[in-house]
C-alpha cells in the first residue's frame, strides 16, 4: 500500500472523529489549544488502537479467508463508507455539551474508532504492515480532531456533513481500487 492509500485511508477514518470534535465545539464558550490537544488524544488514540486490535483479529483468521480476503475489505470499506455518507445526509446538526471528561469522552472515541477496527482486520487480510498504518491514522486523526474543536467552535455545524460524506466516498473508492488490485 502506497503512502498516498495509506494517508487516504487515515483521512477517511478521521472523518467521524472531526464531525464529533464539530459538534464538541459548537457548545464551548472558547476553544483552547488544550481542550484540542484533549480531543485530539482521545480520538488519535482510539483510532491508532482500534486498527491494531483489528489486525491481530484478522491475522488469527486470514489462513481461512485468503480467497476473498480482497472481498471483505472490500465489503467492510463500502459498510463504513455508506453508513458515513448515509449519516452526512442527514439534515440534522447534533448538539453536543462540551464535556470533555474521561466519562463524556471514552464512548465516543471507541464509537468512532469502530471503522478502525474493521480497517485494520481488511489490512491483516491483506498483509499490510499494521505499525506504520496505526500510526498514521492515529496522527492524522489527532490532527483533524483537534481542528474540528476550533471549527465546530467558530463555524457550527455548517462543515459537519461536508467531512462525513468526504470521508465515506473516500473509503469507498480505495475500497474499489482494493478489489480491482485483486481480481485482475
Amino acid at each position: 500500500m502506497s503512502i498516498t492509500e495509506l494517508l487516504l485511508i487515515a483521512v477517511g477514518l478521521s472523518m467521524d472523529a472531526f464531525a464529533v470534535a464539530i459538534g464538541k465545539g459548537l457548545p464551548m464558550e472558547r476553544a483552547t489549544p488544550r481542550k484540542a490537544l484533549v480531543t485530539g488524544v482521545w480520538f488519535g488514540g482510539f483510532q491508532a488502537l482500534m486498527p491494531v486490535i483489528g489486525y491481530f483479529l484478522g491475522v488469527s483468521f486470514a489462513g481461512f479467508v485468503e480467497r476473498v480476503d480482497h472481498w471483505i475489505a472490500f465489503g467492510l470499506l463500502w459498510m463504513i463508507g455508506l453508513n458515513m455518507i448515509h449519516e452526512s445526509l442527514s439534515k440534522e446538526c447534533e448538539k453536543s455539551d462540551a464535556d470533555l471528561s474521561p466519562r463524556a469522552m471514552f464512548p465516543l472515541a471507541v464509537a468512532t474508532s469502530i471503522d478502525a477496527l474493521a480497517v485494520g482486520i481488511s489490512l491483516a487480510f491483506l498483509g499490510e504492515p499494521i505499525l506504520p498504518a496505526a500510526t498514521t491514522i492515529g496522527i492524522t486523526t489527532l490532527i483533524f480532531s483537534a481542528a474540528g474543536l476550533y471549527i465546530g467552535n467558530a463555524f457550527g455545524c455548517r462543515y459537519k456533513s461536508k467531512a462525513e460524506f468526504l470521508g465515506g466516498a473516500v473509503l469507498m473508492l480505495i475500497g474499489i481500487k482494493i478489489l480491482i488490485e485483486h481480481t485482475l
